[in-house]
């Protein structure tokens, strides 16, 4: 009785974690679809500013 207790708990257990483990996934993904997409964004932009003198992005006050 006791050890059907103990492995009723732990298949609970078991699947609040498997839950877990897949929250986390998805919660990764739109992460890493929202990385892709700003690296998207940020591409061509590169390549704009890559060229700019360094004394261009330097602030009025220097």
């Amino acid at each position: 009785m006791e050890l059907e207790i103990k492995l009723s708990y732990m298949e609970d257990l078991v699947e609040q974690l498997n839950v877990s483990v897949y929250r986390q996934q998805q919660a990764i993904d739109v992460l890493v679809e929202e990385v892709r997409n700003l690296r998207r964004q940020t591409a061509p932009a590169e390549g704009a500013t890559h060229m700019a003198n360094l004394r261009d992005e330097l602030p009025p006050h220097y």
